[in-house]
């Protein structure tokens, strides 16, 4: 069994900063890439960044500049560091991760955490 559990939610004014977190827990071999997710209202998830094992990232064109991704393996856990926030930013976010159990690899989810940003 493996859980996501994210944290670091909330409601911020426009221009502000959060920062959430996602530590993965069971019986995990490896993780693989790990990344976030955002859905708004009424729209499709889209990807926000995402983090190898090695340490390369890749942002949406939408936040980058003003958010980072970064992991720390030794505790299975991903960070997202959101900076001059805007209302678009938003949503539901979502961690994943691909975890290697057993000699599988498998993408989990985490259950979502809100982000509101008030103008």
């Amino acid at each position: 069994q493996v859980q996501l559990v994210e944290s670091g939610g909330g409601m911020v004014q426009a221009g502000g900063s959060l920062r959430l977190s996602c530590a993965a827990s069971g019986s995990i071999f490896s993780i693989n890439t790990m990344g976030w997710y955002r859905q708004a209202p009424g729209k499709q998830r889209e990807l926000v960044a995402t983090i190898t094992s090695g340490g390369s990232t890749n942002y949406a064109d939408s936040v980058k500049g003003r958010f980072t991704i970064s992991r720390d393996n030794a505790k299975n856990t991903v960070y997202l560091q959101m900076k001059s926030l805007k209302p678009e930013d938003t949503a539901v976010y979502y961690c994943a991760a691909a975890i290697v159990r057993v000699g599988v690899i498998n993408n989990y989810w985490g259950q979502g955490t809100q982000v509101t940003v008030s103008s």
